[in-house]
């Protein structure tokens, strides 16, 4: 309760949830001894599979044993998954003085939730000065509380496309310009470029990031990967080829992600062996993507069908969602809940094939669009029904045996799940 008392006093401290600044953070880190400049940094831009190729690099490091500190948002259930140090999440005693203290130096000065979270994670990571700290940007990247430090190791991109665009001015919502708010300010060191979703997002990139100075590995260029008919896994590189074995995580576009942080550690020469490389993909922890919940009180409401959870919640996601669930043989069934800031039309077009669709409101989410609002949206591409919660939603759904359920649209609704469970 203490922890949480304070988190609720920092969400007072600037009357915007986003205020996109540099100034704030730049000023609090400086308060605190700029500790954002003695930290080896991976960033990580991009609109989806950042969280995925961090959980990889994660895994295949801490098989090597080469400790890291990993900064993410949003967080699934608990905010200290947000603050993880020598692959251990932080705990709420030490989060708790942790807050307090960065509070006390702030001194009442408006900052932002996530630009005091930000300055909080750097003040603590120097205890830890040895480690690789791996840093998921939060929104876009250019004015983001995360584009703080003068110096890293590499700068991931990411799948691009389109998502928060309630952010941009109307006549600035394009793929251009969230392309140059993710990418034009990247650091000169090394830029890993990961698979994009068309040639046009692509060039996009490769223009943006043309002046910059840094080694630059594109997919398709410097790494590749392929799956072959009998599902072996292949990667290749500068540095030589590699046959994977299946990685733990499910969904062919996880071998994107896990290629991505193959191609930087191998690019940083962090003395990773293939063997720890291999090992580590079978052993990564990935909350919210497609992961299957196999036990529990609602794994327990539908016990002769497989239940999943995914975070996706913008078009993009959507596409390789969908694409993936294709290739299944079985019925699927979909329970949908979203945030009202979301292209919710878009995102469900996707889905051709699925035999039901069921929203909900997702709990404790006041900016979440209403189960029945989204029901009306909707129907014109599904016969949606609304139900008014998740158990219910469940119970609902007019399974066969072998079909699966899918409870999608939000990271938010993904957190309310696991908590439920």
């Amino acid at each position: 309760m203490k922890l949480q008392k304070i988190l609720r006093r920092l969400q007072k401290l600037h009357p915007k949830e986003i205020d996109l600044s540099l100034i704030r953070v730049q000023n609090l880190c400086k308060k605190l001894g700029n500790p954002q400049n003695f930290t080896k940094c991976i960033s990580v831009v991009g609109t989806n599979g950042k969280y995925s190729t961090i959980q990889s690099m994660r895994a295949i490091l801490k098989e090597a044993n080469i400790k890291c500190n990993i900064y993410t948002s949003p967080h699934i259930q608990k905010i200290n998954e947000r603050f993880v140090y020598n692959d251990q999440e932080i705990s709420d005693e030490d989060l708790a003085k942790l807050l307090v203290e960065v509070e006390e130096i702030n001194n009442g000065e408006p900052i932002t939730y996530f630009e005091i979270l930000t300055a909080a994670y750097f003040y603590f990571a120097k205890n830890f000065e040895d480690n690789i700290n791996i840093i998921e940007s939060g929104l876009f990247h250019r004015f983001d509380a995360t584009n703080i430090i003068n110096k890293n190791l590499a700068s991931i991109i990411t799948s691009i496309g389109l998502d928060h665009l309630d952010w941009l001015p109307k006549n600035e919502q394009t793929l251009e310009k969230i392309i140059f708010e993710k990418t034009s300010k990247l650091l000169n060191s090394n830029i890993i470029v990961a698979k994009q979703s068309s040639e046009k997002t692509l060039n996009l990139i490769k223009k943006n990031i043309s002046n910059n100075k840094s080694n630059k590995i594109i997919f398709n260029e410097k790494y590749s990967y392929s799956i072959n008919e009998n599902g072996f896994i292949y990667y290749e590189d500068e540095f030589g080829s590699l046959k994977l074995p299946q990685p733990n995580v499910l969904g062919s576009f996880q071998i994107e992600n896990i290629s991505t942080a193959i191609a930087t550690i191998r690019k940083l020469n962090l003395n990773v062996n293939d063997e720890k490389i291999k090992n580590g993909i079978t052993k990564i922890q990935s909350i919210a993507r497609f992961q299957e919940i196999k036990k529990g009180k609602l794994k327990d409401l539908c016990k002769n069908n497989k239940i999943y959870i995914d975070g996706s919640h913008n078009p993009l996601a959507a596409k390789v969602l969908s694409e993936y669930l294709e290739n299944l043989n079985c019925k699927k069934h979909i329970i949908l809940g979203m945030m009202a800031n979301k292209d919710h039309e878009k995102y469900i077009s996707y889905f051709k094939n699925i035999s039901s669709l069921t929203t909900i409101d997702i709990p404790n989410q006041p900016n979440a669009i209403k189960g029945e609002d989204l029901k009306k949206k909707l129907n014109k591409f599904h016969k949606a029904q609304f139900k008014n919660s998740i158990t219910e939603a469940i119970t609902s759904c007019p399974v066969s045996e072998n079909d699966i359920i899918l409870i999608t649209g939000s990271l938010y609704l993904a957190g309310e799940v696991l908590n439920l469970n």
